[in-house]
């Protein structure tokens, strides 16, 4: 794929961040709002919403590669969201502490001639026991702020979440193994095993 026509339909600055670290030439595009998504199984959700990112990024430039993702995390069957207030983020982290958890990453590349490939990658995820003042003095940072369950592992909340199985960048929000994958390159993100 020649150098330069990749479209990234995201305004993460996590995905930003991993494909220029990766050497990738692209473009940013903002995809606005997730679409709806009705589908209760993680992979499916993570690739509803990736999916409407991407569609949109292509339709603000079309015959352009594009690519979109979007990340969930799972707790017990229940999706932790990107958390509206600060009483939600709290909520969010004293349920994740001292649990192990699911993160899940869809990844969706609309081709220029309007053909998709698509990925969603799995990490499995713990978290020690947060102490009442970590958990405190990291909400008063704000970092929870547009972080699905509330927390970036490269961020302050590294010090206390550990991928056990998976890649650290399915947990980080894109998948750099998956989008060469879906580019035509060789490689794969690391699947955690079910169960």
């Amino acid at each position: 794929m020649p150098a330069g026509t990749l479209v990234l339909a995201s305004t993460s600055p996590r995905r930003r961040r991993l494909l220029a670290e990766a050497g990738f030439d692209f473009e940013v595009v903002d995809p606005g709002p997730d679409g709806p998504s009705q589908a209760v199984d993680p992979a499916a959700r993570v690739l509803d919403h990736a999916r409407a990112k991407a569609l949109a990024g292509a339709r603000l430039r079309p015959g352009r590669p594009v690519l979109a993702a979007d990340t969930l995390v799972v707790l017990d069957g229940a999706f932790l969201p990107q958390p509206s207030g600060r009483r939600e983020a709290e909520a969010m982290l004293r349920r994740l502490s001292g649990r192990r958890h699911e993160v899940w990453t869809g990844t969706v590349l609309i081709l220029p001639d309007g053909g998709r490939r698509e990925a969603a990658d799995r990490a499995r995820v713990r978290f020690r026991t947060l102490a009442p003042t970590e958990l405190a003095t990291y909400l008063d940072g704000g970092e929870w702020r547009g972080k699905a369950g509330a927390y970036a592992i490269q961020g302050a909340a590294g010090a206390w979440a550990e991928v056990e199985e998976g890649s650290l960048d399915t947990v980080v929000g894109l998948c750099l193994d998956t989008v060469r994958r879906l580019l035509g390159d060789a490689g794969a993100c690391p699947e955690a095993p079910v169960g």
